[in-house]
């Protein structure tokens, strides 16, 4: 169940006011916290997408193509890295991270055979949609 704005606010205030008062606890809760992490590894992609560009650049001047390969390899990893990064410490934001040992529930872009449209010709099945756009069930 979701917190209002007003006992939101109250929450972070005393979270704040504990920070405040005990400076060690707040040391332990930020080491603790996944935003965190995923911050610092979002960082360290970036240092290395800087580096792999670097690695392509000077592999260019030099005329050395293994370098600028590498490079290249260098900047593709960690931009997925990054962007891996990215989304897991936006979802710990959202709260929406599994327990831990449990996997992450994905939904079936499968539909049941009843809801299924038949397999006809393409003007059959944009027929068949609009028909059941009007009475419904879309």
């Amino acid at each position: 169940m979701p917190l209002s704005e007003h006992e939101q606010r109250q929450l972070e205030q005393i979270e704040q006011a504990l920070y405040r008062e005990d400076r060690r606890l707040a040391r332990l809760v930020r080491s603790s916290d996944p935003r965190v992490h995923y911050r610092r590894r979002v960082a360290e992609a970036l240092v290395g997408l800087a580096l792999g560009a670097a690695m392509i650049a000077a592999g260019i001047v030099l005329a050395v193509i293994g370098l600028a390969v590498a490079g290249f390899v260098v900047l593709l990893l960690c931009g997925i890295w990054a962007l891996n990064s990215w989304r897991q410490m936006s979802t710990v934001a959202l709260g929406a991270v599994p327990a831990a040992g449990q996997p992450a529930k994905r939904r079936s872009r499968r539909r049941s055979r009843r809801a299924r449209s038949p397999q006809g010709s393409f003007g059959e099945r944009i027929d068949e949609r609009w028909r059941r756009r009007q009475e419904g069930e879309l």
